[in-house]
């Protein structure tokens, strides 16, 4: 699904990717750990075809960048990113916001055709704001506007959903109540890539992690084998311990002796 083979990125003299690898096999959900400035944003904008690297292969569901028109290829990939939002119109109401997504319309200026309003009130129901479909966008909570968008990415049936950190700004309630929704789109057969901040939002759907530091890849792998002190302290600079509970993740900080 995604294949990342010595990833560079120059600008001037600083070195922004330092020979990143990265492989994202089908049905594989994947989160992409590191602190600001490592280079996470960076290999998003590659993957969807907005920035290409200074040297280094970039393949996406067996395309490879530089041979293929990567609009075609982008129209195979949900991604919900933190400026997506300001660019709907609040005042629409949220079923339209998510037929836009059939063909990333950010608005609707013709009619909408009865099954495609029926399919987006069939994602409005599986993100559990069913009865949310005629209310304005606007009226909608942080975290409703969030699984309104996860509603909308899946209108356009892709192959490969990249989150960017979708959680931000959310408070505990919300947070989880969108993590339970990106659950209920994981029974069909995608294969993902969020990107996070916070160890915590790794729950057991998530199969794989990779942790970047200083436009490097430290280790990537199954999420058990990467979550540990010793490469979670190489990411932070932290000494950090990991408790792990139903399959996920949390972290204790620990002081420096």
């Amino acid at each position: 699904m995604i294949e990342l083979k010595r990833l560079t990125l120059r600008r001037g003299e600083r070195e922004i990717l330092r020979g990143v690898d990265l492989s994202v096999g089908e049905g594989e959900r994947w989160v992409l750990l590191g602190r600001n400035g490592c280079g996470k944003t960076t290999v998003l904008e590659m993957i969807t075809g907005y920035l290409f690297p200074t040297t280094g292969t970039v393949d996406v569901l067996g395309n490879r960048y530089g041979q293929v028109d990567v609009r075609e290829v982008r129209k195979q990939i949900g991604y919900i990113g933190p400026t997506l939002i300001e660019k709907l119109t609040l005042r629409d109401p949220v079923w339209e916001i998510v037929a836009g997504g059939v063909n990333a319309y950010l608005r609707i200026y013709e009619a909408v055709p009865d099954e495609v309003r029926n399919r987006a009130q069939e994602e409005l129901d599986r993100v559990g704001l069913g009865h949310l479909s005629e209310q304005p966008f606007g009226t909608l909570s942080q975290g409703e506007r969030k699984k309104v968008l996860l509603a909308r990415t899946m209108m356009a049936d892709p192959r490969l959903i990249i989150l960017d950190e979708p959680c931000a700004g959310l408070d505990l309630y919300e947070r989880e109540k969108f993590l339970d929704a990106l659950e209920a789109l994981t029974r069909r057969n995608l294969s993902i890539l969020y990107v996070t901040h916070h160890i915590e939002e790794i729950t057991p759907i998530f199969t794989h992690v990779a942790l970047m530091a200083e436009g490097r890849i430290v280790t990537s792998g199954p999420k058990r084998d990467v979550l540990t002190p010793e490469f979670l302290r190489i990411g932070y600079g932290l000494n950090v311990q990991v408790d792990w509970q139903d399959d996920r993740p949390w972290i204790r900080i620990g002081k420096d002796r």
